[in-house]
């Protein structure tokens, strides 16, 4: 109900916004070469797109204090290592928040994957992350993004899309 609430409200915002002079995000859409990301990680160490090139990449935007990121992020960390023999990488990238909030994070969750850090929300541009929280993004081996959803996501469902973007590597 939700969900078909807001895909019907989001376009009519949209348009309201663009009528107003505010600039339209302009969100990858499934086809479209995925656009450059380097970040910091929480651990220090840079995370990059470009340093994933060749691998299937899954990138999970969320925040610490969004519940249903929360709900999500034992199964993204279970499917994460599933999948890693197969190629994929999952970057998980915390929105609005510092190195410290994220740090916490990955202890609580036991997170496996790379976690990267964008306090000043820049993926807002390229991604429109922070728009929605959770938001994934299922990209191929070759760079191009098959999957934007924004929005929860059940395991079967994350599952579906890696087994998509695997078999499309």
């Amino acid at each position: 109900m939700i969900r078909h609430l807001l895909r019907r409200a989001l376009p009519a915002f949209a348009a309201s916004m663009l009528a107003l002079g505010v600039p339209a995000l302009a969100v990858p859409r499934p086809g479209d070469q995925a656009p450059p990301l380097a970040l910091p990680g929480a651990d220090g160490r840079p995370v990059s797109l470009a340093a994933l090139r060749g691998h299937a990449v899954y990138l999970n935007f969320f925040a610490t204090w969004c519940g249903p990121c929360r709900v999500e992020t034992p199964d993204i960390a279970a499917l994460s290592k599933a999948y890693a023999s197969r190629g994929l990488r999952v970057v998980g990238i915390d929105v609005g928040e510092d190195a410290t909030r994220a740090r916490g994070f990955v202890h609580e969750f036991a997170i496996p994957y790379a976690l990267a850090v964008d306090p000043d929300s820049r993926t807002r541009l390229p991604y429109g992350g922070g728009l929605y929280f959770p938001l994934h993004v299922f990209i191929d081996a070759r760079g191009v993004v098959r999957i934007y959803h924004p929005g929860e996501m059940s395991r079967a469902q994350i599952e579906s899309a890696i087994r998509s973007v695997l078999g499309r590597s």
